[in-house]
């Protein structure tokens, strides 16, 4: 770290590592502007301006308020339990074996079901809805065209699409039907409680299951997190034994 003296603020030395040090706590999107003069220019205003405050409360005996005397109890507080925690979960660690153990006993949550993407065109009308299906099929006009003019459902915006869906996302008839029909070919009306749907499913996509490799990382932090939450939750009830009254 670099011992360069940038600035002299109350006889106390200010080094591009005390700035350095100001900077580890910008958020990452931030730090960019270092890179333009004005935006360091304004980060060292910044970072001198915490000094310049700091010196000037020292001067106005601040330090020897109750208030401040208040807030750097709980400063300490804060601090010293933000350390013992951290101590008491040191060294806790998950090893491949049980990440593998959990990905083995638990494959189902780590795959994707069936799943198709269909676009469709929406009308309170059966009538209307076999219209426009007949205007499709006789090539009068094209599916996507038909539901920007006639669907009355959001997703016309987009020709009727309603993007890949595994089941358990549509409603029942819709999905029974969806999953049901041929790739390609208008089907329909199916009725719903939302009007008469015209589907053209579009692709079809077999169930998917997600690799070892896939999923150990995040495996691995969940089971990071668990332990840490087991290690807490028995390291709070030794101390409210220890302590409370």
């Amino acid at each position: 770290m670099s011992k360069e003296v940038i600035a002299k603020i109350a006889g106390k030395e200010l080094t591009q590592a005390d700035f350095d040090e100001f900077m580890k706590k910008v958020p990452p999107e931030q730090r960019a502007y270092l890179d333009q003069p004005q935006g360091k220019q304004m980060f060292l205003d910044q970072f001198y301006a915490m000094y310049l405050f700091a010196q000037l409360g020292a001067d106005e005996k601040l330090d020897e308020t109750d208030e401040y005397k208040e807030l750097l109890e709980t400063m300490k507080r804060e601090l010293l339990s933000q350390m013992a925690m951290a101590k008491t979960v040191e060294g806790i660690t998950v090893s491949d074996k049980e990440v593998k153990a959990f990905y083995d006993t638990n494959k189902m949550m780590f795959g994707k079901g069936e799943s198709v993407q269909a676009r469709h065109i929406l009308v309170d009308d059966e009538a209307k809805a076999n219209e426009i299906k007949a205007a499709v099929e006789n090539n009068e006009i094209s599916f996507e065209d038909a539901a920007k003019e006639h669907s009355k459902c959001p997703s016309k915006e987009a020709g009727g699409d309603l993007g890949r869906f595994e089941r358990g996302q549509m409603v029942l008839p819709f999905e029974e039907a969806a999953f049901a029909a041929e790739v390609g070919k208008v089907i329909g009306p199916v009725e719903t409680n939302f009007g008469y749907h015209l589907i053209k499913v579009e692709q079809r996509f077999e169930a998917e299951e997600k690799t070892f490799d896939d999923m150990k990382e995040q495996i691995k932090n969940q089971l990071i997190q668990q332990k840490y939450s087991e290690t807490f939750s028995k390291k709070i009830e030794e101390l409210k034994a220890k302590y409370m009254e």
